[in-house]
Order: structure tokens, then C-alpha cells, then sequence
């Protein structure tokens, strides 16, 4: 486990791999700590938002279910916009064996038992990407990269693997997202780790 990057070293991690951040007012202190720690962390987690125009929904969450959704929203235009540091509603509980299998940067990701018992909001950094989820909704090319970007940042920030990286869905039954294929996600962040922060390769979409 990790110490959870201060808000500065986050944004400056972010910004050295070139994502495109902007901030929402207020996001260095909106957090969910009264519920519980946040930290060590052990990985990042990739959400879709199952939405649209949805920046105002992972801020204020919902009454059953108060933001931060996830500490940083993804536009469609690929603008990171940091809407939460600290604890947030995001990732909820995850199945022991996904979670050990990022604990142990394993090449693989196993289906999440059924019984829960990690608290996934303590242990991870999360990232919602607008997108409907539907099968139908594309994540533009620049979207995309931005995403692999991100993940990217924090795992070189931590000293990581690729292998931190792991979807919604690959820690619980409960959730289908992102819609996109989580491994060849993986490879993208790899890619990016085997060079500096600054490189810039030819973007393609992800479809």
C-alpha cells in the first residue's frame, strides 16, 4: 500500500503526462473522509459514467449516494476536470481476490467472487468517463488517450505497473463498466510507462 498523493503532487503528475486538467472549485477538499480512510491506496479504478452531461452528478452524487463519484471526470473532448481528493464514492466494495490481484500487480484479473469484503473507496484512485456504456456510445480518440494518460500519471507517480490498473467491473459482479476492454487499457498504460511522461505517440480511436 501507498500514501495517497497530496493534491499538488497529483495535479503535477497529471499535468507532466500531459492531461488536459481542469479544476472544479473546491475539488482539494471534497472528499468523503468522515466515512472512513482513504489510504494506502493500491491501484486506480476505470469507471464509465453510464450517462451524459454528467460533470454535475459525480460532484454533488446523489442523496443515497453524496460525491466526490470518483476524483476526476473525463469529458468527451478529453478535459479532465479534478472533482474530488481524499475518499470518494466511487469504487465501493470490491471482491477479495480482484483486489489482491492489483495488490500483486498480476498479469491476471481474475472474475470477483461473489462475497465483497475490500472497501474499494479506502484502496483506490477512480476516474469516471462520460459515456453511455451502451455498446453504441464511442470514446473518442483524444477521450481515450486521456484516459490511458491519467492512469498512467498515477501509476508512475506510485512506482507502479500497469497491472494497478483494473476496471469496475473487474472487482465486482455488480458493474459492467468501462465498456471498453480492460486489457487492451492495460496495454496502453504500459506503453506509455516504457517512455518519459512527455512522449507523445500518434493517437488512434478506440472505437
Amino acid at each position: 500500500m501507498a500514501t495517497p498523493l497530496t493534491a499538488a503532487r497529483l495535479l503535477a503528475a497529471l499535468k507532466a503526462e500531459g492531461v488536459a486538467l481542469r479544476e472544479h472549485a473546491g475539488w482539494r477538499t471534497h472528499n468523503r473522509n468522515d466515512k472512513g480512510p482513504w489510504g494506502g491506496v493500491n491501484g486506480v479504478v476505470i469507471h464509465h459514467t453510464a450517462g451524459a452531461s454528467s460533470l454535475d452528478l459525480v460532484w454533488s452524487g446523489t442523496a443515497s449516494l453524496p460525491g466526490p463519484l470518483c476524483h476526476t471526470h473525463l469529458a468527451k473532448n478529453g478535459t479532465a476536470t479534478m472533482v474530488g481528493h481524499g475518499r470518494a464514492n466511487h469504487a465501493g466494495t470490491f471482491a477479495r481476490n480482484a483486489h489482491q490481484a492489483v495488490v500483486a500487480e498480476s498479469p491476471v484479473h481474475p472474475r470477483p467472487d461473489a462475497a465483497e469484503p475490500v472497501d474499494g473507496n479506502r484502496h483506490y484512485y477512480g476516474i469516471e468517463i462520460e459515456n453511455r456504456g451502451d455498446g453504441r456510445d464511442p470514446y473518442p480518440a483524444a477521450q481515450y488517450d486521456q484516459a490511458v494518460r491519467w492512469a498512467a500519471a498515477i501509476c508512475r507517480a506510485h512506482g507502479w505497473t500497469h497491472h494497478s490498473v483494473i476496471g469496475h467491473k473487474e472487482g465486482t459482479r455488480r458493474k459492467i463498466d468501462p465498456s471498453f476492454d480492460m486489457n487492451t487499457f492495460r496495454t496502453g498504460v504500459a506503453a506509455r510507462l516504457r517512455h518519459p511522461p512527455e512522449w507523445n505517440p500518434r493517437h488512434e480511436s478506440s472505437g
